[in-house]
Order: structure tokens, then sequence, then C-alpha cells
């Protein structure tokens, strides 16, 4: 599987030991956010992340830092990007199951490594159900922004309610 990966400063240390876990286990791994991260802002760092998700240039997306929460909430601002923090598993699991998430989340202070590739691995591993969760995930596309064209040529963004 092709997987993005970004971190701001809060989230080095935890994703350079889950990027060499996603490489031994066969996935190709693109880093899309800076190497080192002295001082930093996670909304800019996530973005390129966020971009590459919802233009398809990979599958899924992993952003580490302190919490995971704040570029979980930058992130969905970005229509095609479902993101989430979980801190287990079964979250992980459920929510690609259920939401069809895209972009993981996961906090360096509040996970530790072997949690952390336990989580990864059930985040990759999990696809997304039918039935109920799709007539869902619709609804939930329905909300998004959607761009369109006016008579001038010009992008605008609007919403499809």
């Amino acid at each position: 599987m092709k997987i993005g990966i970004a971190a701001d400063h809060g989230g080095q240390r935890l994703k350079a030991s889950v990027v060499e876990h996603l490489k031994a286990s066969g996935h190709t791994v693109f880093a899309l956010g800076p190497e080192t991260t002295p001082d930093d802002d996670y909304p800019l760092i996530v973005r390129p992340l966020a971009d590459a998700i919802a233009h398809g240039d990979v599958e899924r997306g992993i952003f580490f830092c302190g919490s995971g929460i704040g570029p979980a909430v930058a992130a969905n601002k970005i229509a095609g990007v479902r993101a989430a923090m979980v801190e287990n598993e079964w979250s992980a699991r459920d929510g690609v199951e259920h939401v069809d998430v895209n972009l993981l989340t996961l906090g360096e202070r509040v996970i530790g490594e072997s949690l952390a590739k336990s989580i990864v691995d059930a985040y990759l591993g999990a696809r997304p159900e039918g039935g109920r969760h799709e007539r869902r995930r619709k609804q939930i596309e329905a909300i998004e922004p959607r761009p369109m064209t006016t008579a001038d040529g010009s992008s605008r963004i609007r919403r499809d309610v």
C-alpha cells in the first residue's frame, strides 16, 4: 500500500519507528513533510499529506504529533479527507470499516511505539464495509465543500446540501 507520512516536532521519534515498521511490512512510504522541525505548525505540515490523499497520490496517510488532535481537525477541512485521531486498535479498524478513515493521526505523547505499530497495522488491515456504513459515508461526502466553476471560469466552493 502507498502510505503518506508526515510529522511535526512532537511526533518525529514515533514517526521514525513506525516508518521502519511500515517498510518492513512491505508498504511504500512517502515522506510528505519536513525531516527536521525545530519550530513548526502542524496545519502547514498536514496540508500536503491531506492533499496527497484527496488527489489519490497515496492510498492512506499517517500524521504524528504530540496529541494527534490538531492535525485531525485541520486535515478534515480538505474535501475527500476523513481524518481521525485514535488511541487503540479497535478505533483504527472501526474508523476505516465504518467511515473509511484515510488519514490517521497519532500522538507521541499519548501512545508508545509498540501500541502505535499495532494501531497502524489495524488501520492498514481494515477495509470499508458496505450497507448502512456506505449510506452514511455518502451523507458525509454530501456535507463536504465541492469546487465549482462560475460563468467567468473562476473556481468557487459550494456545499451540496
